[in-house]
């Protein structure tokens, strides 16, 4: 049996679908949790929770927009696959419209489930890993001095050294140490690459 490290989160009040489901992908290696309803899985679900879930758009608590919302909240990195019924195309096309990846309809056909989990996946380990990278390129950024992040602001706004010595007041030959020592503790090889480090944490050019 192949093994998946991508954990499977199914929630549907239908008993059938669930073990339907889980049979499915467990028989493909794939890790399965499942829930009846909207509550008892947000109960398990925080931040750091990551994976592809399989949500029904009609729960008995909350529909599936609903409980995108909440994910979206609390900045889940769950990739989110929905599971309509007959009729329930547009509440889909509201989920993907939201951020959904894809909608599987019932009855299902397996080989369209597990293509829908396998791309579901993909993404789910690039936005993992993408923010893994993220909180690294934040450690790093701890790491600088103040006068380094004061560089550092003025060089990702496009100044060149010699206005950035004008704007902190220091030599334009001090501004290239602190310059060099930024670089080499924020792990960049070219201006650019550190441009796009800052870019993708947000990082505040007029704090």
């Amino acid at each position: 049996m192949p093994e998946n490290n991508t954990p499977i989160y199914i929630v549907d009040d239908d008993k059938a679908v669930r073990e339907s489901l889980a049979s499915l992908l467990e028989l493909e290696g794939y890790a399965v949790l499942s829930f009846e309803d909207a509550t008892s899985f947000l109960a398990e679900t925080d931040d750091q929770t990551a994976g592809v879930l399989l949500l029904d758009v009609r729960l008995p608590d909350m529909n599936g927009l609903d409980v995108q919302a909440r994910l979206v909240d609390i900045q889940s990195k769950l990739s989110v696959i929905v599971i309509t019924g007959h009729g329930d195309v547009p509440m889909a096309v509201q989920a993907m419209k939201a951020g959904a990846v894809n909608f599987i309809e019932k009855p299902f056909i397996g080989d369209v489930v597990l293509d829908s989990v396998r791309a579901a996946e993909t993404l789910t380990l690039h936005t993992v890993e993408e923010a893994r990278e993220q909180q690294d390129i934040r450690d790093r950024l701890e790491h600088l001095a103040p006068r380094e992040r004061d560089v550092l602001r003025h060089l990702i706004i496009g100044h060149q050294n010699k206005v950035i010595a004008y704007e902190l007041g220091i030599s334009p030959r001090t501004v290239e140490v602190y310059r060099a020592r930024l670089m080499d503790k924020m792990q960049a090889d070219s201006l650019p690459h550190l441009v796009r480090m800052a870019l993708s944490i947000g990082l505040d050019t007029e704090g």
